[in-house]
């Protein structure tokens, strides 16, 4: 699988553009927040990529960002998004407005996205339901495992994700995993 590729933009039409590196012209497509924030044409670009192949075609997808591939990856996941589909909603919103969207079974946020109606909003909602996270920075911070564990932990419990987030803010950063479970269990009785 190509992962990453870094070589100079020779080309932008919306929504592809074109990657010359060492010699070999790449084909790739992009959301619209990637295209946005690339440089002029001749710059050099690093994009983080996922390769899709298929029976008719081999398609290579680039984001700027870890985290936007990581997401476009969790959304093809769902059933019946595609990848076009998965392009279109980081191209309507920003990873974070799509995890808190998820996060908080907002149906409304998604509905504004062109292309998705309210069954594959509701899909969305019920499939990523806790694997984007709150702000999707549990999986972008290296720092924060010990909070995605007591977060796991207090979602197994029983408690909402969103009684779960505002114990964590209760929470000192630099936790261990046992203590901060218990500390969350002790605001979350109050």
């Amino acid at each position: 699988m190509i992962g990453r590729l870094t070589g100079t933009l020779i080309e932008k039409l919306p929504p592809t553009v074109c990657l010359d590196v060492n010699g070999v012209g790449y084909d790739i497509d992009v959301p619209m927040s990637t295209l946005y924030d690339l440089p002029e044409l001749g710059a050099k670009v690093t994009l983080f990529t996922h390769l899709a192949v298929r029976e008719d075609a081999h398609t290579l997808f680039g984001f700027l960002h870890a985290a936007e591939r990581s997401t476009f990856r969790a959304l093809i996941k769902v059933s019946g998004i595609g990848s076009r589909t998965a392009l279109a909603l980081l191209s309507g919103m920003s990873v974070s407005d799509l995890a808190n969207a998820i996060a908080n079974q907002d149906a409304a946020l998604l509905l504004k996205v062109p292309g998705i109606g309210k069954k594959t909003a509701e899909r969305l909602l019920l499939e990523l339901r806790g694997k984007l996270g709150d702000t999707h920075s549990t999986q972008i911070n290296s720092v924060n495992h010990s909070q995605t564990d007591i977060l796991n932990a207090l979602i197994a419990l029983g408690y909402s994700e969103r009684e779960s987030q505002a114990a964590l803010k209760t929470l000192p950063v630099e936790i261990t995993v046992s203590e901060g479970i218990r500390m969350a269990l002790k605001s979350l009785a109050k």
